[in-house]
């Protein structure tokens, strides 16, 4: 089996199902996990799925995927819109990146607007819920397929 495509999440992302569920739904990250999984085997592909609270070790595992990883998928949560230090690691690596949010961060505060780490990443899917990292694994595997070819 090739590669796995690295599936990280950021702060917060493990109260889904309980925090706001007028804006993140009612999916538990669980929920995430097992659709991820599920669009992911249609492709044939493995998922590394990993969720911390903790900057530093979003960065380390954003390294490792650099270096393992045939892709990476992020919703870096409150970090998309602070952190330099994720952008730095993102740009670092030289995989395809995609940048995942569950709600239109456009329609949310003024703050929400701004991302740091889309300049890294060869796409933004937000506003559809869990369907947002289905989409995400469908463009990653139709991208990694065309560059096979």
């Amino acid at each position: 089996m090739s590669k796995p495509i690295y599936v990280l999440n950021g702060p917060n992302l493990n109260l889904l199902g309980q925090r706001e569920p007028e804006v993140y739904g009612h999916a538990t990250l669980e929920d995430v996990r097992n659709r991820v999984n599920t669009r992911a085997a249609q492709y044939e592909l493995a998922i590394e799925f990993r969720q911390s609270n903790t900057e530093g070790e979003l960065v380390d595992w954003i390294q490792e995927a650099g270096a393992n990883a045939a892709g990476l998928i992020i919703n870096a949560g409150a970090y998309t819109h602070t952190s330099v230090a994720i952008l730095d690691a993102l740009l670092a690596t030289d995989v395809p990146c995609i940048e995942v949010h569950l709600s239109n961060v456009f329609q949310r505060e003024e703050f929400r607007h701004h991302s740091y780490i889309s300049v890294a990443c060869v796409g933004v899917i937000c506003g559809f819920g869990v369907k947002s990292y289905e989409l995400a694994v469908e463009a990653l595997a139709e991208r990694l397929d065309a560059a096979e070819s």
